[in-house]
């Protein structure tokens, strides 16, 4: 009699039930649709980072491709979109929800009042300018030297 309890007890510890199972799923989808929103707000500024990083390697491809295929080739920005995008076939990437955009580029660069272009040739050099992006009177400037093309990231505060 010993043995069969033994037995039957086995046979019992030696897997989940559907109940258990789905309670796990349904804990482990409520923590994976929670986390990212936690993370992001604990961590405000690497959203804002992120985007900046993402702004330089766009203004880098663009001289890039004005180098290798020995052509103008423009990063323009929509303030009004709040986009950018690099001629030829590249897609046009946004900025997130309330980041604060300045443009500071060539007057004969600006398209309108909304939209304004950093334009690379194919010596390298640029026409210049700068990508400001701010959250709450602080953030990043992205920019590009005129007479080499550098790009580069600093700090920046508001007034």
């Amino acid at each position: 009699m010993v043995k069969a309890g033994a037995d039957h007890q086995r046979r019992s510890s030696r897997g989940f039930t559907l109940l258990e199972l789905l309670v796990v799923l349904g804990l482990a989808t409520l923590l994976i649709a929670m986390v990212p929103p936690l993370i992001s707000a604990a961590l405000p500024g690497t959203e804002l980072k992120s985007s900046v990083r993402r702004l330089a390697a766009g203004l880098r491809l663009a001289r890039e491709e004005a180098i290798r295929g020995g052509r103008d080739v423009a990063l323009t920005v929509d303030l009004e979109d709040s986009s950018y995008q690099v001629d030829g076939p590249f897609r046009r990437v946004s900025f997130p929800k309330g980041l604060e955009l300045q443009l500071e580029v060539a007057g004969t660069e600006m398209v309108d009042d909304q939209r304004g272009a950093i334009r690379f040739f194919p010596d390298g050099a640029s026409t210049g300018g700068r990508i400001i992006l701010s959250r709450s009177g602080s953030g990043w400037q992205v920019g590009a030297q005129w007479l080499t093309g550098r790009i580069e990231i600093a700090p920046w505060e508001g007034p």
